[in-house]
């Protein structure tokens, strides 16, 4: 199919996403083959699902007498992006690029510099498409942008896909403007979109087999695949090797707010030393906070940075610090001379 080979080039259209899904529901409607004339009929529709089949758990669970495995997956900050992997990585990766992109669910982030910071980017809008499926819900989308988090879907709704007095999707808040939950109950997956600070963050927790539901062409995912090699940045050292640097009010400041020094400590030393900001420092919190109550093992919230920093992961928080500094100066410069 021609949309399948524009997969690529149109990562990061969101016509291009809606389109191959309204393909789709017209093809099911009709019972057309997916792979072209020449294939055979496909079949007839399936009856009308009964029981809980659009609640993803229960449904899970009479099957397999378990509940489901659950992934993790977070981007905030500069951004930095936890795969569902536990992969931990720090992208410089502008414009807009999926985190999820598979047969239910697409997820996009954007990311652009940040006004007055040295190396830094910020999210500035996430887009979250629900895909139609079956008999549980319609396509259905969610967009925020920064200073704009709606409790909310685009159409204006909080709920859809009503089904015996429940509803296959819902969004609610505790912090309208500034934070929303969604919950996609026939997939069994819940997101948490935030801003902190001057940047978006999301976290999300779904099922591995939802998570690996998806075609090879569907190979452009930070959440599963982590970023491009060549959009990737050092994280900064383990805090002894830094000691001596001159971040040591930086250090103390993240270190009050995440003791543990792992993933999170280094995001919020980055973020801190990248926008010099010490309201960038409350992303690495609030991810941390999602990873609490997404990861039913306690032992694997907190992620160790593996491995030793190599010579120019060495130098950079006296990189950052030096241009944040810099910049500051050329500021006070340029306003005296004004």
């Amino acid at each position: 199919m021609c949309t399948r080979r524009m997969a690529r080039a149109c990562r990061g259209d969101l016509a291009y996403h809606s389109a191959v899904q309204g393909i789709e529901d017209l093809l099911i409607q009709h019972s057309c083959p997916r792979t072209g004339p020449t294939a055979q009929p496909r079949p007839l529709p399936q009856a009308p699902i009964s029981g809980d089949a659009c609640i993803y758990e229960k449904g899970y669970l009479q099957r397999e007498g378990r509940t489901p495995d659950y992934l993790h997956c977070a981007v905030f900050g500069d951004p930095h992006v936890r795969t569902f992997h536990d992969e931990f990585q720090t992208c410089t990766v502008q414009g807009a690029w999926p985190l999820i992109d598979n047969e239910y669910l697409y997820v996009q982030a954007t990311s652009a510099p940040m006004r007055g910071g040295a190396y830094a980017t910020a999210l500035t809008k996430i887009t979250i498409i629900f895909k139609n499926w079956r008999q549980c819900i319609e396509q259905q989308i969610y967009q925020a942008e920064l200073d704009n988090v709606p409790a909310a879907f685009m159409d204006g709704s909080v709920t859809s896909g009503e089904r015996q007095g429940q509803h296959s999707l819902s969004v609610h808040s505790d912090l309208p403007g500034r934070q929303a939950e969604i919950r996609a109950a026939h997939i069994g997956t819940t997101l948490v979109v935030r801003q902190s600070g001057r940047s978006l963050g999301l976290s999300v927790r779904l099922p591995r087999a939802i998570a690996e539901a998806f075609t090879p062409e569907q190979d452009l995912q930070l959440c599963v695949y982590g970023c491009p090699p060549s959009q990737r940045l050092e994280m900064l050292p383990s805090p002894s090797s830094s000691s001596s640097q001159p971040s040591a009010a930086a250090h103390a400041h993240c270190a009050a707010l995440l003791p543990a020094r792992d993933i999170y400590y280094q995001a919020c030393l980055f973020d801190l030393l990248a926008t010099g900001d010490l309201n960038s420092s409350t992303a690495a919190v609030a991810a941390l906070e999602d990873a609490r109550g997404m990861i039913s093992d306690p032992n694997k919230v907190h992620l160790l940075l593996v491995g030793k920093a190599d010579r120019s992961s060495t130098c950079l928080p006296l990189i950052l610090a030096v241009a944040v500094l810099s910049e500051r100066l050329v500021a006070l410069w340029t306003g005296q001379c004004l």
